[in-house]
């Protein structure tokens, strides 16, 4: 029995015919499904504790409060930190990314350099540049092989007493490249580096220990891994988060305010003004019971297991190339792809027709296009509820595109 055999059940939009067919979602790297649990304990928080945090002392508020920052102690459980104040929520990687680049930005000087990748998404990009500019500050990345893998000999020469930060993705959403987060942390650490790690795409795929990893900051989504849109997480080591400046006000992230200053709240919520997203992490906590009651070493078993027949099946398919390391190595819940003679966006299109849910086009990772000399792809991403014959369709479904063309 596969693990899709336990779960798909409990994925009511996986029921959905689309087109005439069955739905085949492959698209879970933008955005994953929701299991009914997570839906309910939404619903029931506001159908019974719906009030703000952190301000009232009448029922409701205590009731909301709690669930809000049980929802922490969760994530600190998750992801193996050593301190509840470490977890900050925030409206997402993409937010967490910016929040860290902002606030490390005020802190660079001419000369300095930021390092990142070249399988990089644009959120691990632009907030880099945004952070550079006018400053005198040099955005510098390292290139990535022919097989999809990072260049390690071109990160030790761009690694050096200049570099500032190094900032990469634990795993590629376009090749599912494994990065080795302790080794360049590591490397980094020892030029006096802050390290931001995207973990995007593989805290909702594989077991975390945070202090296994080295790095100063992390971050993810929580639509990614079965929870709610709307709400994300940074993790940052407690001194590297007390080293940082906020770069937003409001209530909540206060001490005192007066008219010509003000003083900051402690960790965590000096980083979290303004009304939290307190639903979405009542969702999130489901989310990740949800997937704690699976085992994310079984999660991640049954993800490999997919990548590696995805590969196999796509690669042996005339006129199809798949992007990324070999099925032998290591690698993420995703499998890009191109069909000779069609745009991944009319591959996509087609699929549809057949009720086959996948992403194409740059998938917000454009320098990465340039150094594989295409315009895009077509990609196929896995999650907990994902079958092998999804992925056995989806290679009928190209066969059958190919003999067409």
């Amino acid at each position: 029995m596969t693990l899709d055999d336990t779960t798909r059940g409990d994925f009511p939009i996986l029921a959905r015919i689309v087109n005439g067919h069955r739905l085949v979602y492959l698209d879970s790297a933008a955005s994953s499904q929701r299991p009914r649990t997570v839906i309910e304990a939404m619903s029931q928080y506001y159908a019974t504790s719906h009030a703000n945090v952190h301000r009232s002392i009448h029922t409701l508020g205590e009731e909301a409060t709690a669930l809000y920052e049980a929802a922490r102690d969760r994530v600190q459980r998750f992801i193996g930190a050593a301190r509840r104040e470490e977890v900050v929520f925030t409206r997402g990687t993409t937010d967490g990314l910016n929040l860290v680049a902002a606030a490390l930005g005020r802190t660079l000087r001419p000369g300095d350099e930021i390092l990142l990748t070249d399988m990089e998404h644009h959120s691990n990009i632009v907030p880099w540049q945004m952070a550079a500019r006018d400053r005198g500050v040099t955005v510098r990345s390292i290139p990535v092989t022919a097989d999809g893998r990072l260049d390690l000999d071109g990160f030790e020469r761009l690694l050096g007493p200049r570099t500032r930060v190094l900032a990469f993705a634990h795993v590629s959403n376009v090749l599912g490249t494994f990065n080795p987060v302790a080794h360049l942390c590591d490397r980094a650490r020892r030029v006096g580096a802050v390290t931001v790690v995207d973990g995007a795409q593989a805290a909702p795929h594989l077991p975390l220990d945070i202090s296994a990893l080295g790095c100063d900051f992390y971050v993810f989504s929580s639509h990614k891994m079965l929870g709610p849109t709307g709400i994300g997480v940074l993790w940052g080591r407690h001194q590297a988060l007390e080293a940082l400046e906020p770069t937003r006000g409001g209530g909540e992230m206060i001490k005192e305010v007066w008219i010509d200053h003000a003083t900051w709240n402690d960790l965590p919520w000096r980083f979290e003004p303004g009304t939290p997203p307190i639903a979405e992490a009542v969702g999130l906590t489901a989310a990740l019971e949800y997937l704690e009651k699976l085992g994310m070493e079984r999660v991640a078993e049954h993800e490999r297991a997919l990548a590696r027949q995805a590969i196999e099946v796509l690669g042996a398919i005339p006129g199809i190339t798949v992007y990324g390391p070999p099925a032998g190595v290591d690698r993420g819940a995703v499998v890009s792809f191109s069909v000779d003679g069609l745009h991944p966006h009319d591959v996509a299109a087609l699929l549809d027709q057949e009720g086959i849910a996948v992403r194409a086009g740059h998938h917000c990772a454009q320098p990465l296009m340039r150094t594989l000399g295409i315009t895009g792809t077509a990609r196929a991403s896995f999650s907990v509820y994902t079958s092998p014959e999804d992925v056995s369709i989806l290679a009928r479904a190209l066969g059958a595109l190919r003999t067409q063309l």
